[in-house]
């Protein structure tokens, strides 16, 4: 199986920035996709961008333009660029990884973004 470790959340203002990036115990090229989730106090767990072994990415519709999920393969590394921050944007971000074969998820701590007005 897979450890993976998320850092980079922290307290930003409003129109900030973060970038979150998650390590992986081996290579992302033998995991089927990589993404990152978020939980909001009071909502659901949703994927917020997620990129496939062969590069392919997707986001959700509330980020799109101002998140970008990328990876840096020698590194075991997804990132997650957050850009002009909204207090919506604020949860728990937990990086996951996903193999289709078996059905199976492997997911990091979590790490608390928090956006103040």
């Amino acid at each position: 199986q897979v450890q993976l470790v998320e850092s980079g959340g922290g307290l930003v203002q409003a129109g900030g920035s973060l970038r979150l990036s998650c390590v992986a115990s081996r290579s992302i090229l033998s995991i089927n996709a990589m993404g990152w989730y978020r939980q909001a106090p009071g909502k659901q767990r949703e994927l917020v961008a997620g990129i496939t072994s062969g590069g392919r990415t997707n986001y959700a519709d509330s980020v799109k333009g101002r998140f970008t999920i990328s990876r840096d393969l020698s590194k075991n590394t997804v990132y997650l660029q957050m850009n002009s921050l909204k207090p919506d944007d604020t949860a728990v971000y937990s990086c996951n990884a996903h193999y289709a074969i078996v059905a199976a998820d492997y997911w990091g701590q979590g790490t608390q973004v928090t956006v103040s007005s």
